[in-house]
């Protein structure tokens, strides 16, 4: 038996996790149009995941079996790799501490390397796509571990059914941010 507080946090948790998912794949969207065009070949990394039991009614048991990478990896036309976290809310902040260690340093080794790193964010109805530079630093940028709408309304990306990470809304010469200089 489930107490209130229990179920509502369960309700939640379901709804969460299916709005990121929703999220993804407006995401993969775009990554497709992206391919068509010639622009990119973005993929979803697949979750580190091992299968320990089949039924025979098509269920399973499994388990992860390492700690996740950031959720999408590719390579741009022209060569530069391009690696970033998927992270969306439904209230009115995004918190740093949304990703795990492993996607930090992750994000920080591919930045390292020349690749654009970023996290593409939904807060609610806006999508943004963070150069990693920008979320690394967010505490000295911003004074805090969290960022608004009204933060990050330059790297709000064009969404038209799909998260157009590569397509800024404004179009501000990004390559200092980009390259972390």
């Amino acid at each position: 038996m489930y107490t209130q507080q229990q179920l509502k946090r369960k309700y939640q948790s379901m709804k969460n996790n299916a709005q990121g998912k929703h999220f993804e794949n407006y995401i993969s969207g775009a990554c497709i149009t992206y391919a068509h065009q010639g622009r990119a070949k973005v993929e979803k990394v697949p979750e580190p995941f091992r299968v320990m039991k089949k039924y025979k009614d098509g269920t399973f048991t499994g388990r992860f079996t390492a700690l996740a990478q950031p959720d999408f990896q590719g390579t741009l036309k022209g060569g530069q790799s391009i690696v970033f976290e998927a992270k969306y809310t439904t209230t009115d902040r995004i918190k740093r501490n949304v990703l795990s260690n492993m996607q930090l340093t992750a994000l920080e080794h591919h930045h390292e390397l020349g690749a654009r790193a970023g996290i593409c964010t939904g807060i609610g109805d806006n999508f943004f796509f963070i150069p990693w530079v920008v979320w690394r630093d967010m505490k000295e940028l911003y004074g805090r571990q969290y960022l608004l709408v009204q933060d990050i309304e330059e790297y709000r990306v064009k969404f038209n059914g799909s998260v157009m990470f590569l397509d800024y809304v404004y179009q501000i010469e990004r390559r200092k941010i980009h390259n972390g200089n």
